[in-house]
């Protein structure tokens, strides 16, 4: 299945194919995981902006950051794409991140460090996070003891320990999640999007792994069930 999705998102992206699985993806993928950081797009307005790049402007007004990030993270899936088959590597977290924010107001500030690991404690859902002069070693550390074929219990676990380590001031969990989706493709698993209403059950799935593991996991199970009938939709064999 796997070797079959992701030669299928390679050729409708070559073709730039309206109407398929690339397109439903990026699209849906982009507007769930920028809506849950707090972009106000909508997905009519998501979908406008990778179908045509360019957007209206309503009377209740646009965030710019929102735009360019939805843009961005368009790209974030082309390179997760490109570079699926190969193992996951701080150059391309890193690669993801200032991928992801270059261009937005958070790349004007010196302190922000676009593609580069966070320079100022951060927290996340009111919990500590791993603080800045020990991000290098405890991303290495992760990587390590990460298997080179990968379950999704233990894409799962290396999420987990990414968001809690969380390694850029911002963008952590939108770069943890096209991780997820890379690492799916690469290893033949069903990918899948945490969409709107997932939301809390992902958050508590993140807060209570591994003392319920199954918090998390019946979630992105649930996630997977909803990506595979989009590949019976589109009659791709997995």
């Amino acid at each position: 299945m796997g070797n079959a999705l992701l030669d299928t998102l390679r050729e409708q992206r070559q073709m730039q194919l309206k109407g398929g699985i690339y397109h439903r993806t990026q699209v849906d993928m982009t507007y769930n995981s920028n809506h849950m950081e707090g972009s106000r797009l909508t997905h009519e307005q998501t979908r406008y902006i990778f179908e045509t790049n360019t957007i209206g402007i309503d009377a209740d007004g646009v965030n710019v950051d929102d735009i360019v990030e939805t843009v961005n993270h368009f790209r974030c899936i082309d390179l997760v794409i490109d570079h699926a088959e190969e193992p996951i590597s701080e150059d391309f977290v890193k690669l993801l991140h200032r991928t992801l924010k270059t261009g937005t107001s958070d790349s004007r500030r010196d302190w922000f460090r676009v593609g580069e690991y966070k320079g100022l404690p951060n927290e996340v859902g009111g919990t500590d996070t791993t603080a800045p002069e020990q991000v290098p070693q405890a991303m290495q550390a992760l990587l390590k003891t990460y298997p080179a074929q990968p379950q999704l219990s233990d894409i799962l676990d290396f999420h987990v320990h990414f968001e809690r380590i969380h390694p850029f001031q911002d963008g952590n969990g939108r770069v943890g999640r096209l991780v997820m989706f890379k690492e799916c493709l690469a290893h033949g698993l069903v990918p899948f999007i945490i969409s709107d209403d997932l939301k809390f059950y992902y958050y508590r799935g993140l807060a209570h792994w591994p003392s319920v593991p199954g918090y998390l996991t019946d979630t992105c199970l649930t996630a997977q069930d909803r990506y595979r009938a989009l590949l019976a939709h589109f009659r791709i064999e997995y």
